[in-house]
């Protein structure tokens, strides 16, 4: 052999030792494989026992293809999503089998070492563990699976212009446009300008310097589309790599068309209901109202007929002249007193919306005492007032709330039907305290066992013979619509007092 021949060679034996240092220092497994199907291990670098817990003297042998997932076995020959192909050399991402039995997910590039004549001779593989940088994607796909398929409206928005750099597909749908259509949108435009003044700049700040914000901001839809939205969280997120600042904000919101109906059906529903109770009720006092306007109408026949006995007597003297203008008078006032009692009766029967309004509830509770006078003299009912002096005005439907007291105080009236007592008062209290006005209306008859306490306010429970038992479930209802609490304490022996307390109109 000559000189450079020799030298070519030790090169050569420079270049493979080379080589085979850099494949066994390579955190990446290097193997080469029989061109057969089974893919048999020839040879493999050290760094299989990190990627696949085997020894090189274990694996060496074995059949490489049996340690594919099965449904991944086949993705060169079907040309899967997973393969890619560039100059000869395939790149595949597929699950394998560790030694411990569990898959792992492998990258591998390969290529085909073929002979002078064209026919495969070996396959070399260069394959690192990819697990983590898949499950990783894969959790990111299925994520996005989710915001995209989710029933809430879910936007990014650029922390600078404030425009929408991805809206999912209910945020298209809420917004009245489809995907497809090419629209830009800017957050302003979402909110009224005094929206974006009052709420929407603060909940941003808020999120910038908290991390998120949680809330209700109404929407600016379209009309025709007739739809409500509201914005409920506001997630910032941060550069984290560079200077921290706030990159864009998650904004997810709901579309509450449904809900607002669903709320407005019931409303509708409860008003229905406290106007039926309410014609019961007055159904149930029906005698006591009808003796009640029969004695101004009796008296107004009196002076009548008294006047008319006058007149038939034909004296002009002054002193008839006197009484005739004196029965005028009583005539008038029993009228009014007659118009008035059913003016009252035909303002708490009337079906009316929800109406808010500011009135006192002390006079209240004197409006509706009256409204029970003629129940209250059959029974030999007194009642006794103790009201705050500073009388607060109360902000509520003025008729629902005379509704729940009048069921209050009939069950006060009703709780002395079986009672020897002669004293029989109903104490009506009114109280200021802690932004919320209490009323209490109590009786001092036989009390309440505690089974019936606990069923006082269940729908149709009644210890009366009459009546339907919803007057307190309704009464309760209203009270809790309006932001209070309705509640009754009892020992069973010595009455019965019911509270109900509702909050002021700045609380």
């Amino acid at each position: 052999m000559n000189k450079k021949a020799s030298m070519d060679l030790e090169q050569c034996r420079e270049d493979a030792d080379r080589y085979r240092l850099l494949a066994e220092q390579s955190t990446d497994m290097i193997s080469r494989h029989t061109p057969a199907p089974d893919w048999t291990y020839i040879d493999v670098s050290p760094a299989v026992e990190s990627v696949l817990g085997y020894t090189p003297d274990e694996i060496i042998g074995m059949a490489g293809y049996d340690m594919f997932h099965p449904q991944d076995a086949d993705n060169l020959l079907k040309r899967a999503e997973s393969v890619r192909y560039r100059e000869g050399m395939y790149t595949n991402v597929y699950r394998y089998r560790h030694k411990a039995g569990y898959y792992i997910w492998l990258e591998t590039t390969s290529r085909t070492i073929r002979d002078d004549s064209g026919q495969p001779v070996e396959i070399i593989c260069v394959s690192r563990d990819v697990t983590e940088r898949e499950e990783a994607q894969r959790a990111m796909r299925r994520l996005a699976r989710v915001v995209e398929s989710s029933s809430d409206m879910i936007m990014f928005c650029n922390h600078e212009t404030r425009r929408l750099t991805y809206l999912n597909e209910s945020a298209y749908h809420t917004l009245g446009t489809e995907k497809d259509t090419p629209v830009i949108y800017y957050l302003d435009k979402l909110f009224t300008e005094e929206v974006v003044e009052s709420l929407v700049n603060d909940a941003l700040e808020h999120a910038a310097i908290h991390g998120v914000w949680y809330g209700s901001i109404p929407m600016k839809l379209p009309e025709q589309l007739n739809r409500v939205a509201e914005i409920r969280e506001i997630i910032a997120h941060r550069n984290r790599r560079e200077n921290n600042k706030v990159e864009y904000y998650s904004i997810i919101g709901r579309d509450i068309t449904l809900r607002r109906k669903a709320e407005e059906e019931a409303k509708r529903h409860q008003l229905e209901l406290a106007h039926m109770s309410r014609l019961l009720s007055v159904g149930e006092m029906a005698t006591g109202l009808a003796h009640e306007i029969n004695q101004p109408l009796a008296a107004i026949l009196n002076y009548c007929r008294g006047t008319q006995r006058r007149l038939e007597d034909n004296n002009n003297d002054a002193e008839a002249i006197t009484t005739v203008t004196r029965s005028m008078e009583l005539i008038t006032k029993q009228a009014k007193r007659a118009a008035e009692i059913i003016k009252r009766m035909r303002a708490f029967v009337r079906k009316t919306e929800y109406q808010r309004l500011e009135f006192s509830i002390n006079d209240a509770c004197k409006e509706v005492s009256r409204f029970l006078h003629q129940e209250a003299i059959d029974h030999n009912i007194t009642f006794d007032f103790h009201l705050d002096e500073q009388d607060p005005p109360l902000l509520a439907d003025k008729v629902q709330i005379e509704q729940v007291l009048l069921n209050l105080m009939r069950n006060a009236i009703e709780a002395y039907s079986d009672c020897e007592k002669s004293y029989r008062p109903v104490i009506i209290s009114t109280r200021n305290a802690g932004g919320y006005i209490h009323i209490s209306v109590e009786d001092e008859a036989k009390g309440i066992s505690s089974e019936g306490l606990a069923n006082l306010f269940e729908p149709f429970y009644t210890s009366k013979s009459t009546g339907l038992g919803m007057g307190l479930s309704i009464s309760r209802t209203i009270i809790e619509t309006h932001g209070g609490q309705l509640w009754a304490e009892s020992d069973g022996k010595t009455g019965t007092h019911f509270h109900l307390k509702l909050p002021l109109r700045d609380k």
